[in-house]
């Protein structure tokens, strides 16, 4: 648990971190992914609970070990490195308990698997933003921590720059085996690089599972559109399904009949044709984004278009009448109110016609 200022921001957090893997903390900004990082690095000290490592407590009533007794790597989301010392002496600076030849040889081995040994006599003021990164990344393995602490370490670099690093970046740790754990408020950097991700909400884990476990299967409302965009549909509950307006999708709740429920629509789930057999709808809007399209389409009686993407091209134009279908795999389903409307960009429904 941790407060600041009497307001709760972190609270029954449970959590096990996989040796040698990737967790992703993933969330938006002010929900206590990076309080939770601090406290494991030992840079602030929780108000109560336990921290283990390595099944050792390092933070628990009377215990608390000092950072650097812990054996964590932190690397900051500015980087931090020291701008009077060159890459070579950045590296050395938490090698101090090893002689000159160990920490020598050291610096040149983590230099070598990351690829910095030409910048090691350079300062920081003269490397690239891609080249920071690297050598502050070099400086957090190099006294080979039991765990890494990454708090958002790719925000600062261009989206082409950053995809690269970020892939060299997820080799080099699953080639060291290292386990690390990185701070990210973007869900498609979490479904990247994590091998587990913990989606957290106002200071409490939402989900935790593998990319696959909370895009495919999310558990809530926020879940299902903080790892994507989703049409919202509110319809009715009825003999273990939603009816809504564009058609009855069954669903796992348990709800009273006649309940109000929502259907999570991701755009993928939904095609158009021409004009002809399923549901009638008109398109509104055609947005070229490169290696798909993006189309919304108006259906009666829907407060709102729905938004779908398209990997082909679509020869119907704005304006032409079309054809909706739902291929469902892409379709969850849970009560109406998981989430609040003003969080959501989707779509309000009326009732369901008989």
């Amino acid at each position: 648990m941790r407060s600041f200022s009497g307001r709760q921001v972190l609270s029954d957090i449970s959590l096990t971190v996989p040796q040698g893997h990737i967790t992703c903390l993933l969330g938006p900004s002010g929900c206590g992914k990076s309080t939770l990082l601090r406290l494991i690095a030992g840079v602030d000290r929780p108000d109560g609970g336990r921290i283990e490592l390595n099944g050792e407590p390092i933070a628990d009533d009377g215990i608390f070990v000092q950072p650097e007794n812990r054996h964590i790597g932190f690397m900051f989301q500015d980087y931090a490195l020291f701008p009077h010392l060159s890459v070579r002496d950045n590296l050395a600076f938490g090698l101090k308990h090893l002689d000159r030849a160990a920490r020598a040889q050291r610096i040149d081995e983590i230099a070598g698997r990351i690829g910095i040994t030409a910048l090691l006599p350079r300062f920081p003021h003269s490397l690239s933003g891609g080249e920071q990164q690297r050598v502050a990344l070099a400086r957090a393995l190099a006294p080979q921590p039991g765990i890494l602490l990454m708090d958002e370490p790719f925000s600062n670099l261009d989206r082409g720059l950053r995809e690269r690093v970020r892939r060299d970046t997820t080799e080099l740790l699953h080639q060291l085996g290292t386990t690390a754990i990185i701070v990210t408020h973007d869900p498609e950097e979490a479904l990247a690089i994590g091998d587990m991700i913990v989606l957290m909400r106002d200071g409490k884990i939402e989900q935790q599972g593998t990319p696959f476990d909370i895009y495919d299967r999310p558990r809530s409302a926020y879940a299902a559109e903080f790892m994507g965009p989703c049409n919202r549909l509110v319809g009715i509950w009825r003999h273990g399904e939603i009816e809504t307006p564009i058609g009855r999708f069954a669903g796992t709740l348990d709800l009273p009949e006649g309940s109000p429920a929502l259907a999570c629509i991701r755009p993928q789930a939904l095609s158009v044709e021409a004009d002809g057999a399923g549901i009638s709808a008109r398109i509104v809007s055609k947005t070229f984004i490169g290696e798909s399209e993006q189309i919304e389409v108006s259906v009666h009686p829907l407060f709102k278009p729905l938004r779908m993407h398209s990997h082909e091209r679509i020869p119907m134009g704005v304006g032409e009448k079309v054809s909706l279908r739902l291929n469902g795999a892409q379709i969850h389903i849970f009560e109406d109110g998981a989430l609040p409307l003003a969080a959501s960009e989707g779509v309000r429904a009326g009732p369901p016609r008989s």
